[in-house]
């Protein structure tokens, strides 16, 4: 296998990364947040990409980052302000720049027409922000005909590996080739550092170059070939005096005046730093200095950026198909682990002999194991929080509408197959919230509302799922028109009666549009339907809640993890299932006088001032025609997401039990009620309840025969 392909992977890797925090920082620059260290952290981001692109030849890449980057510095150093226009051209760039680093990343063509006009309008900003003064200090020497070339001048550059930078791939050898490159060069090995054999660490880094380069070329050529690798090695660089410079007459040139004290070094002159006009002292007798601005002090960047590094917690990449593949083998030993506690259960073994206490501490261990494990694979929502910021900003400018988003709980963290997989149900929301949610400005303020509407999307945790809420202040669901476009499409009959969640509901339907016309964002009557597709493939489930003129609240309730479910054991009908802990309330023994029948199939419980539907789960499921009595059985009061609530009738509870879940769907076909399986401790398959579609099914036929049954009685 090629070396340098598994570098250029990780390179790649590390792109995704800086170009996510490109994006986040210039979309926090947009809303007004002028802090260095955000623009410094976006410049980094660009920059890092340069000098990887650079190692690996992406010139095209190389040369659009580098315009960027120029564009960027132009705001660190103030010379440019961000203004929205500004702001717009760095975020289209951004753009761009995703494009080079993927087309890279596939082998394709460098899609040179994508950028040709950026860098046009960059060049344009540059032209700008040259006409402000530039403030420096100037030395005034003779002036002398321009040299026909460019004079060599003599660079000491002392380059100091850390371990870091071996970690990482990088290779000194190419470094010191690069430096070749550039001129003459004559290299010396320090190997004082290289401690006893017993001593040496094999990861360590003990060794020190020091090149004497004789060049035409600047210091920002030489530092650009260690840009790559500037926080994992100490950089020097030095540029030997020349001693007869002073004796001949030289062009009247643009440096930076420097008072500092001589750093100790042989060559007696400060390290050079980008940018560099000139590394000159006075010649004796002194010149004239004119100032308009205090002496510049050089500050040693490299120890800076060496102390930074140190702080950052040490990481490691690891594929993503070896976590799963973990995941699967941490699966199977909760398995095992469950298999075994069955065996010792059926020899009859008591829970103080050694075997059962010693399984005892492996079940505890399996659990943290499994804790562990799944602990890796979670992530903080933050990775697909960030992207909707662009898209809100795009579609209100699409929309016309002043739109201003709110975000909380970037933080939360979940199981990475979540992440990847909300993406586009959020992205459908927030379009709809946008083109459907929020009025004009001019009907907002008619309303008496602010001109600028607000979209607030939440994530938080809640009894063991992870709830993420996407809510809009805008006009809320028109109801009437829903109801009249399902009625027109020929979603329901004209004579249904409907209530208020049963409208809102309507826009789920396959083909549903409230849209006057097709546009780019909406009017194809697929995206809500194709949000609770999404959310209901992934075990979880979407409610509303709207408010006429005051806006809607879409609310996604997903499970955490994809992989293991807490679950209540049960027993019915000679049949063992699970029921999601989560949507387990309370158990109960209930009294025959609070039980009241509907018909011969339905009846309810009266549970503390209410009446709550009794389901009977081997009825439910068609596990075989059998007379079941209320009162002798256990009965589970369960919640689904939207609030629901139903009473389970079970024959026996047999305990909890953390199960692997295994998808049905994908090994057998989907069935009405049943969300997943497992594999159970006695290896037989026990099926995973769907909680929420049981209930609301039940509710829906118990509203009727109640709605039915009060009209006969009166």
């Amino acid at each position: 296998m090629d070396p340098m392909a598994e570098i250029r992977d990780v390179f790649f890797q590390e792109c995704e990364e800086q170009l996510a925090e490109l994006e986040a920082g210039l979309l926090r620059m947009e809303a007004g947040d002028k802090d260095a260290e955000t623009v410094n952290a976006v410049f980094r981001a660009v920059h890092s990409i340069k000098g990887g692109a650079g190692i690996f030849a992406l010139d095209g890449l190389v040369r659009f980052a580098h315009v960027f980057e120029t564009s960027l510095d132009q705001i660190r150093s103030g010379k440019l302000s961000a203004e929205p226009h500004v702001m717009a051209l760095l975020l289209r760039a951004a753009d761009a720049l995703m494009d080079l680093v993927r087309a890279a990343r596939n082998g394709e063509a460098v899609p040179e027409a994508r950028t040709q006009g950026l860098v046009v309008e960059f060049a344009g900003l540059a032209s700008g922000g040259a006409a402000e003064v530039r403030t420096v200090a100037r030395v005034q020497v003779p002036v002398a005909p321009a040299p026909q070339a460019e004079p060599r001048r003599t660079w000491i550059i002392r380059l100091t590996p850390k371990a870091s930078l071996y970690a990482k791939a990088n290779e000194t050898a190419l470094l010191l080739r690069e430096l070749s490159r550039l001129g003459e060069t004559e290299v010396d090995l320090d190997t004082s550092g290289l401690p006893d054999l017993a001593e040496l660490d094999p990861e360590g880094a003990y060794l020190c170059w020091t090149v004497t380069l004789e060049t035409d070329r600047d210091a920002g050529a030489i530092k650009e070939i260690f840009e790559f690798v500037e926080d994992d090695c100490d950089l020097e660089i030095f540029e030997r005096p020349n001693f007869n410079f002073f004796m001949e007459e030289a062009p009247v040139e643009e440096i930076v005046a420097d008072n500092s004290p001589a750093p100790a070094h042989p060559y007696a002159h400060p390290p050079v730093h980008a940018p560099v006009h000139a590394s000159l002292a006075p010649p004796p007798g002194g010149s004239e200095i004119e100032t308009n601005t205090p002496s510049l002090h050089p500050v040693d960047v490299m120890a800076a950026q060496a102390e930074t590094s140190s702080s950052v917690s040490a990481t490691i990449r690891v594929d993503l198909d070896r976590v799963d593949r973990m995941i699967d083998l941490v699966g199977e030993l909760v398995i095992t682990e469950a298999m075994l506690n069955q065996r010792v259960l059926e020899a009859g073994l008591a829970r103080t002999s050694a075997v059962a206490m010693a399984l005892e501490e492996l079940e505890a261990l399996t659990r943290e194991i499994q804790d562990s494990v799944m602990a890796i694979r979670a992530q903080p929502v933050r990775s697909v929080f960030q992207r909707m910021p662009r898209l809100v900003r795009e579609l209100a400018t699409q929309t016309g509408k002043q739109v201003r988003l709110l975000m909380e709980g970037e933080g939360t963290e979940v199981d990475k197959t979540v992440i990847e997989r909300i993406s586009d149900p959020l992205t459908h929301m927030i379009r709809n919230a946008i083109d459907h949610g929020l009025e004009s400005p001019e009907e907002r303020v008619a309303a008496g509302k602010t001109a600028e509407g607000a979209v607030r999307l939440t994530a938080l945790h809640r009894s063991g799922r992870i709830v993420i809420e996407v809510a809009d202040d805008g006009a809320g669901i028109n109801r009437p028109r829903v109801r009249a476009k399902a009625i027109e499409r020929g979603l329901v009959g004209a004579d249904a009666q409907l209530t208020d969640d049963e409208i809102d509901n309507l826009i789920f339907l396959p083909g549903f549009s409230t849209a006057a016309a097709i546009s780019d964002i909406s009017g194809r009557g697929v995206g809500m339907d194709v949000v609770r597709r999404s959310v209901q493939a992934m075990g979880g489930r979407i409610s509303i809640a709207s408010r006429p003129g005051q806006g809607s609240t879409f609310t996604l309730s997903l499970p955490l993890t994809l992989a293991v479910l807490d679950g209540m054991v049960v027993k019915t009908s000679d049949q063992t299932l699970i029921i999601p802990l989560g949507a387990v309330l309370e158990t109960l023994r209930p009294n025959a006088a609070d039980i009241y029948p509907l018909d011969n199939r339905n009846s309810v419980l009266a549970l503390r001032g209410g009446y709550v539907p009794i389901v009977d789960i081997a009825d439910v499921l068609e596990f075989g025609q059998r007379s079941t009595i209320p009162e002798q059985s256990v009965a589970l009061l369960v919640e689904s997401e939207g609030g629901s609530r139903a009473i389970l009738l079970v024959d026996e509870i047999q305990g909890q039990r953390q199960v692997v879940i295994k998808s049905i769907e994908a090994n057998y076909r989907a069935v009405y009620g049943i969300a997943a399986a497992t594999v159970m401790g006695d290896g037989r398959v026990a099926l995973i309840l769907d909680v929420d579609t049981i209930v609301s099914v039940t509710r829906e036929t118990v509203r009727t025969d109640f709605a039915r049954v009060s009209s006969q009685g009166s």
